[in-house]
């Protein structure tokens, strides 16, 4: 299949997804392991990565904002920079070579050795028993994971601001607390949610459409990395483009 074949077909079995999940037709034990496999083992690489970048984002905030004398603005703008923007698409990027490249390349295996054949042979639907668990595990755990890389970013940029700036946790904090709003940590949870459940979709699809035996699961799995992390940096300018669009008010409220 072509790559636009694959991503129409993404769309088709996004279509079969939403209408079985309507059925209520979830494998609850396959979607408990894979709820374990995207949230529990993707942790430590997620708030790591939090960390790095809330800090290399202070450090650039800081020695520009402090020369103008906004100091007390760092903590707020961080705050707002990470949920609308960083922590959500960062760990969506994580996610997309971690967990989508798994369940390309787990899926991809299962067709090219025809395991997906015998599941067909005993009567049980390949989109209820792979697809659906996975969709369910990275749309439901990619928000966690955000908002837990968003607090993992904000105590690395506050811990920053008093070691080498010297500016208070009570300012920092107060910054936060001022800009960010809980608007802001909705678009954040459900910009997580898009680019999870569009990374499951993209990798369950490239691996249920591989071919060309060993060869062809390495393929299928480079690709749905790669079509995953366009989908979520497209998707995100969309979002972003409807939500945020026309002048804004969070620095007026702190001035």
């Amino acid at each position: 299949m072509s790559w636009l074949q694959r991503v129409g077909s993404s769309f088709l079995l996004t279509g079969q997804v939403i209408l079985h999940l309507m059925r209520g037709r979830i494998h609850r034990r396959n979607t408990l392991d894979q709820l374990a496999a995207v949230g529990l083992e993707s942790l430590l690489i997620v708030l790591i990565t939090a960390v790095v970048i809330s800090g290399v984002f202070t450090i650039q905030l800081a020695r520009e904002f402090i020369n103008f004398g906004a100091s007390s603005l760092i903590g707020g703008v961080l705050a707002i920079a990470l949920a609308r923007e960083l922590t959500p698409v960062v760990t969506a990027v994580i996610l997309a070579g971690r967990v989508g490249s798994a369940f390309a390349a787990e899926l991809g295996t299962m067709k090219v050795t025809e395991q997906i054949d015998a599941l067909l042979l005993l009567r049980t639907d390949p989109v209820d028993y792979l697809v659906i668990p996975r969709v369910l595990a990275a749309g439901l755990m990619l928000p966690v994971l955000t908002i837990l890389s968003l607090l993992t970013g904000l105590v690395g940029g506050m811990i920053i601001c008093a070691s080498a700036y010297n500016i208070s946790p009570a300012v920092f904090l107060n910054s936060a607390q001022t800009l960010l709003t809980s608007w802001d940590l909705l678009v954040c949870c459900l910009k997580a949610m898009v680019f999870g459940s569009l990374i499951a979709i993209v990798g369950s699809n490239w691996g249920l459409s591989t071919s060309g035996g060993a060869k062809g699961v390495g393929r299928s799995t480079t690709d749905a990395v790669v079509t995953a992390l366009l989908g979520v940096f497209v998707t995100n300018f969309l979002i972003s483009w409807l939500l945020f669009q026309g002048p804004g008010s969070a620095l007026s409220r702190a001035l």
